[in-house]
């Protein structure tokens, strides 16, 4: 999907230079108990997710990102954990450099069918946790359990 006319603006105004974006991902599972990972189009592999828009609140965003990448409707049922840091600093092929500020929730399928939608995904797998590549932004991988507890947090010491 292209960048939302927000986003745009900032990028308008400050140009490519760093930005610190709230964002918004999901740990979603079948039946079987494996995790829902997106082969991205720019390559590499992530959860569904992504930037948080102006008044909007973190678990809306997480539901319309994953429907919007994968055509799934999801309820989100708890925060497992916020992240940020070196390993959320993303530099896109345009040059814009970001630092999201990611909160990760448990996420129950409620319907729609799985599908590439915006093209920002080229495939989506449900893939066992033991098997899944390395994500382009990397969370704890305790936290791709169905059931995880969350409450996770990396310290700085």
């Amino acid at each position: 999907m292209p960048m939302s006319p927000y986003y745009q603006a900032l990028r308008d105004q400050f140009g490519p230079g760093l930005l610190v974006i709230p964002g918004a991902a999901a740990v979603i599972h079948n039946d079987a108990g494996h995790v829902l990972i997106q082969a991205r189009a720019g390559g590499g592999h992530s959860l569904p997710g992504g930037a948080v828009e102006p008044g909007e609140t973190p678990a809306a965003a997480v539901a319309r990102e994953v429907f919007e990448e994968t055509g799934l409707t999801v309820r989100p049922t708890r925060l497992l954990g916020v992240f940020g840091g070196p390993g959320f600093r993303v530099r896109y092929d345009t040059g814009d450099l970001v630092d999201y500020v990611v909160s990760l929730f448990a996420c129950h399928i409620t319907g729609g069918t799985l599908r590439c939608l915006d093209g920002e995904s080229i495939a989506l797998s449900f893939i066992p946790r033991d098997l899944v590549p390395p994500l382009h932004t990397e969370y704890p991988r305790s936290l791709l359990v169905p059931g995880a507890a969350g409450g996770v947090f990396v310290s700085t010491e």
